[in-house]
């Protein structure tokens, strides 16, 4: 099966993990007990990508990249509330005239003349 490889910016990603690090402190490398370091705030944030980029099942990320699914699912609800908290604002609010005008000259260039959206070619 054909997977399209998921591209994001260094300084994109390590953005997101400050930011998401910031809002809840769950990402943030701690030690146990025993003294032993737990997990970083980029295996959990990977693992999260992975999942949301690639649609991979929890136990694939379990056996790819040894963290539990417990803590795989954990990361993931807590990951999309943080982002949410932080990045409402920037990119997840409504689209403004600018937004508009720039979505509809890039349809516009690749022959869909008035269109703001996206065709689903899959079906």
């Amino acid at each position: 099966m054909f997977r399209r490889r998921f591209r994001m910016g260094l300084s994109l990603f390590l953005r997101i993990v400050e930011k998401v690090e910031a809002c809840d402190n769950y990402f943030v490398q701690r030690r146990d007990s025993v003294g032993r370091l737990g997990l970083s705030a980029f295996q959990k944030i990977t693992t999260v990508f992975r999942m949301l980029a690639y649609g991979c099942p929890v136990d694939s990320i379990d056996e790819h990249i040894k963290i539990r699914e417990s803590t795989t699912i954990e990361s993931l609800k807590r990951f999309c509330r943080a982002f949410v908290e932080e990045f409402t604002g920037e990119y997840l609010r409504s689209h403004n005239v600018i937004d508009v005008a720039r979505l509809l000259r890039i349809g516009k260039d690749h022959g869909f003349s008035g269109m703001l959206g996206s065709l689903d070619c899959m079906h």
